[in-house]
């Protein structure tokens, strides 16, 4: 078309392609976020729903074991097993609590630690539990006081423990339990403040007595890793999470090239599901480093 002035109108240039350096770190940012974002979610959720799978697994291990007269007497147990039911009506608690209080452990419910007695045995019993994260089933044990119930059923029997103390890090030690008499103490994270549960520093104890436990086997190992104590970590997962973190940097490079080509829809229907499978090793993972009762 000519215009007034007698010159041709000009069609405008085409707008110029998007540049690949912007899409390569508009991709890397989505991937990055939404792999922050599934930490997040993890931690505090889905890490509840892997702890409720496992407890009903473990469950019906050990009703199963308890009819056939087949569950564990102590002292030699595989990290993992279901050992009792515990239940405290005061917290709405029902667990089953497997044997060993490394990190990994807990992830399935509260842990027996491997050089004390079974709970329900004659002599001192402690049982660790998480105070946030996989289903927290510890979370409110500071909220117990004397004389509450906590009721144990293991494979000689049903007890049922009083609590006769309370105490945190520092706090005078309960008298010693008399003889033939159980003692129970279970054990979570502490912390004070507004955003103590986040991030506890501390440890809280209840201790519990029955004045009749059952007999012990003997023979309990006298000591335990030092990643089975109370607040502690250990670094033998450090090697497969260096693994699992290659992995996931090797998956998100790959879904960002993969973006360069395809449309945004097709690299993450074909790209989703590995990525949650991946960040779910490394987040499981990289929970075996950080302290065990959190």
């Amino acid at each position: 078309m000519v215009e007034e002035t007698g010159r041709r109108r000009r069609t405008p240039p085409p707008p110029p392609p998007p540049k690949e350096s912007g899409l390569v770190v508009s991709s890397a940012l989505t991937v990055i976020a939404l792999v922050c974002l599934w930490l997040v979610v993890h931690l505090l959720v889905l890490g509840t729903l892997s702890h409720d799978r496992a407890q009903s697994l473990l469950r019906g291990e050990l009703r199963q074991q308890l009819a056939a007269a087949t569950a564990p007497v102590g002292p030699t147990i595989e990290p993992g097993d279901p050992v009792a039911f515990v239940d405290i009506p005061a917290l709405d608690v029902d667990e089953v609590v497997v044997e060993g209080t490394a990190a990994g452990d807990l992830f399935a419910g509260p842990g027996h630690r491997r050089d004390t007695v079974l709970p329900g045995q004659v002599g001192s019993s402690t049982v660790y539990g998480r105070s946030t994260t996989y289903g927290a089933p510890f979370r409110h044990l500071a909220d117990l006081g004397v004389g509450d119930v906590v009721k144990v059923t293991m494979a000689q029997g049903e007890i049922t423990f009083h609590v006769i103390s309370v105490r945190r890090d520092g706090d005078r030690l309960p008298q010693p339990a008399a003889a033939g008499a159980a003692r129970l103490t279970l054990v979570t994270a502490a912390g004070k403040g507004r955003f103590g549960d986040l991030m506890p520093g501390g440890t809280v104890y209840v201790d519990a007595e029955a004045a009749q436990g059952f007999p012990s086997p003997g023979g309990y190992s006298p000591v335990v890793p030092e990643s089975e104590e109370a607040m502690k970590s250990g670094t033998e997962a450090l090697p497969l999470l260096t693994l699992w973190l290659a992995l996931l940097i090797v998956l998100v490079v790959a879904t960002i090239l993969a973006r360069q080509r395809w449309t945004r829809g097709q690299v993450w229907v074909v790209a989703v599901a590995p990525l949650l499978a991946m960040s779910w090793l490394v987040t499981d993972t990289a929970m075996r480093l950080l302290p065990n009762l959190i």
